[in-house]
């Protein structure tokens, strides 16, 4: 079914947006998967062509485009390459910018941005702690006043673009007795005294993401880098939990879809029993209802997108996009490896990284339990 939110910008955007993926980041892949990381010239070249700063105001370096299909357009095309980079590129243009541009003071987003733009600086989002999962009102790591800043201690982990950021936004707790009212954000800079980060986390899928564990042991943080307003960080995190789920959701589908259409060739090339793999009524209905079920779920997604950048989606649509995508991604998926029989199994196989990498969608940007828990609650029960 066509797609109709797009315009001749979003076209045009997305052929460059290709280019970049074809030349940058598909020759290198194995680098990345060596390395577990995407290395610097990648950010850079990526910064170079304006892809990291869609939401950023020209003054800062950015291209301030204000329409969202754009952001959706770059990680379609990232996510066909890999949904590893796809998460570790969107942690910094899609999740962290908002935070620097709608928090950030004059002097904080002229001293961040530009670099953030370019690709200089890689921006990750502190909040998952090791007891707390995704119930980020109850943080652990603290910040004590002190003379002209503060003082944080606590550490994070699971966190994305962790072994290589150069600004990471933190949540820690201010004033305890307040609980979630008692958050407060922090940007602790790559070289701070204190600052710690911890191995590269050994993943079941995902591998190209530097994802790591982050520690911070006495570290002084100036007044400078409070982002947004003190004891709002909890109120800060969930006005942007819903830019964070649809960006999510963009991502997931755009997995799935890419990786079905080349299974759809597959089974056409494959024989078995004298005739091609898909041919068989079984593998073609199941095809069918794969397809379908990625077109309908596009669809969805692409209005939940269209509602976002009107100002419209609810905290509680971009759950159900988050969670509904996630776990069609994983279905078809699941389908996926199966039509490729043993060769769906072997890491030589897209489709057998794919299948690893998408596991944890189910899991972050908050679990898929906790979306319908909001949905519900939503509902009355």
């Amino acid at each position: 079914m066509e797609r109709v939110i797009f315009n001749e910008d979003h076209h045009a955007f997305r052929a460059s947006a290709k280019e970049y993926c074809d030349r940058s980041l598909v020759p290198r892949m194995e680098q990345f998967l060596e390395e577990k990381t995407i290395d610097r010239a990648a950010w850079l070249e990526a910064g170079k062509q304006g892809f990291l700063g869609l939401d950023v105001p020209e003054e800062y370096g950015g291209s301030s485009v204000g329409d969202y299909r754009f952001n959706q357009v770059f990680a379609e095309e990232v996510s066909k390459v890999s949904a590893a980079l796809s998460s570790c590129f969107g942690i910094h243009y899609d999740c962290a910018a908002p935070y620097f541009v709608d928090l950030g003071t004059e002097e904080q987003k002229q001293r961040w941005l530009p670099k953030f733009c370019s690709g200089e600086y890689v921006a990750a989002i502190g909040m998952t702690e090791p007891s707390g999962g995704s119930d980020l009102a109850a943080l652990k790591t603290t910040a004590k006043k002190a003379d002209g800043g503060w003082v944080l201690n606590g550490s994070k982990t699971f966190i994305t673009n962790g072994d290589m950021a150069d600004l990471v936004i933190v949540a820690a707790r201010t004033t305890p007795e307040k609980g979630a009212k008692g958050i407060t954000l922090f940007v602790v800079e790559e070289g701070m005294e204190g600052f710690a980060r911890g191995r590269k986390l050994d993943k079941v899928g995902q591998t190209e993401s530097g994802t790591s564990e982050l520690f911070f042991e006495d570290l002084f943080v100036a007044d400078d880098n409070v982002l947004g307003e003190l004891d709002r960080g909890f109120i800060h995190m969930m006005e942007r939990l819903a830019q964070e789920r649809i960006g999510a959701a963009v991502s997931n589908i755009a997995h799935a879809t890419q990786i079905l259409d080349e299974t759809i060739e597959y089974v056409k090339q494959r024989k078995a029993f004298g005739q091609s793999v898909g041919s068989f009524q079984y593998n073609k209905f199941l095809i069918a209802e794969l397809v379908t079920k990625v077109e309908v779920t596009q669809a969805y997604v692409d209005n939940g997108v269209v509602a976002h950048d009107e100002n419209r989606l609810t905290a509680v649509d971009a759950a159900k996009t988050k969670w509904w995508s996630a776990h069609v991604q994983n279905e078809v998926l699941d389908a996926c490896v199966q039509l490729h029989g043993g060769y769906g199994y072997m890491n030589e196989y897209r489709v057998a990284r794919a299948w690893r990498d998408a596991r944890v969608t189910k899991i972050w940007a908050g679990s898929n339990e906790i979306m319908k828990e909001l949905i519900g609650r939503d509902l009355g029960l």
